[in-house]
């Protein structure tokens, strides 16, 4: 899908025409700068390569990667697919790309929240809906196997872990603004990540 690298300002809400109060949240969208162009006899897929936010200091690499476009160094690099237009190495993409009404995908990396245990990972009711096997502790996992046979725990057993820090897409997100002074993108709802993460925004 085509698209633009952004970053989450945060949330907010606006009202509608009809005085409805809506959450949503504002994002970053753009400039982003093509660093490189995918084609199918180089590389076997057609593709543009966009950069996002300049690099203060980069390694010699990344610096002559991005002297190619005629930009400098980027923090994010994506790359997006099936561009209506055709777009050359050091053309820059802005948040008009957008219109107010049109439907988008976010992809962004969820807040971190550490090891957590089964009831906050996956919703276990403790012991007061104790259906795991459990007797008097409140926030056990209980049973997590059955007898001498099979003698082992099945894979994808809900258990305690890292929660979190993980690739999310949120779809069908309605863009209600375009501020393309600001380069700013008013999207309805929420998106993964933290305020000034880095997200992906697919048509």
């Amino acid at each position: 899908m085509s698209g633009l690298i952004g970053r989450k300002i945060g949330m907010t809400s606006i009202f509608d025409e009809n005085g409805k109060n809506i959450p949503c949240t504002v994002i970053e969208a753009g400039p982003c700068v093509v660093t490189q162009v995918r084609t199918k006899e180089v590389d076997g897929y057609e593709a543009l390569q966009l950069g996002f936010d300049d690099k203060k200091t980069a390694t010699k690499a990344a610096e002559g990667h991005a002297k190619k476009a005629g930009t400098v160094a980027k923090r994010k690099v994506a790359e997006f697919k099936y561009f209506e237009e055709d777009y050359k190495l050091g053309d820059t993409l802005t948040v008009d790309l957008f219109t107010e009404g049109e439907y988008v995908d976010v992809v962004g990396t969820s807040k971190g929240k550490g090891f957590q245990g089964v009831v906050k990972r996956h919703g276990f009711g403790g012991v007061g809906q104790s259906t795991h096997g459990q007797h008097n502790r409140l926030r056990a996992p209980g049973s997590i196997g059955a007898a001498s046979y099979p003698a082992r725990v099945f894979k994808g057993m809900r258990m305690a872990g890292q929660m979190g820090n993980e690739r999310v897409k949120v779809e069908n997100l309605r863009v209600l603004k375009v501020v393309a002074e600001k380069n700013l993108l008013v999207v309805k709802g929420a998106i993964p990540g933290h305020k000034n993460s880095y997200v992906m925004i697919e048509k």
